[in-house]
């Protein structure tokens, strides 16, 4: 897939963004990554005019507005509220997974323990939603 989307990841472990956009890079080598460390500074990153993201990667557990705070905030906004949301968490609790889809995210991806594990459910992902645009 080369199709040079831009995804931005809000987590606040650098680890894990880090493996993150290595293995977005493997999936489309053209791709433009955009990180945040919680709820807070994605909404500033936004407001202040980054570019349109066509994914937005969110982690739930983040110090000062955690994940479903910020999804809450950009489904409410007429500028973000299409943007696909995929909840990207170590939680498989499933209030988290009903509370989020109530709240507009499109997929739960419980975080994976190998890379490889990451590569292949990110593919699927875009592809399917990439796939029902056109």
């Amino acid at each position: 897939m080369k199709t040079g989307n831009v995804f931005f990841i809000v987590d606040d472990d650098p680890d894990d963004q880090e493996l993150f956009i290595e293995a977005l890079q493997g999936i489309d080598e053209f791709c433009k990554c955009i990180t945040a460390f919680d709820g807070e500074e994605a909404l500033k990153k936004l407001n202040d005019g980054i570019p349109q993201p066509d994914f937005i990667f969110l982690d739930l557990n983040m110090p000062r507005m955690n994940g479903k705070q910020f999804l809450a905030q950009i489904k409410n906004n007429g500028k973000t509220r299409h943007i696909p949301v995929i909840i990207y968490s170590t939680s498989s609790e499933k209030k988290d997974i009903q509370d989020t889809t109530d709240l507009g995210a499109l997929y739960f991806l419980q975080k994976p323990n190998r890379f490889e594990e990451l590569s292949k459910a990110l593919n699927e992902i875009i592809s399917g939603i990439l796939q029902k645009r056109q």
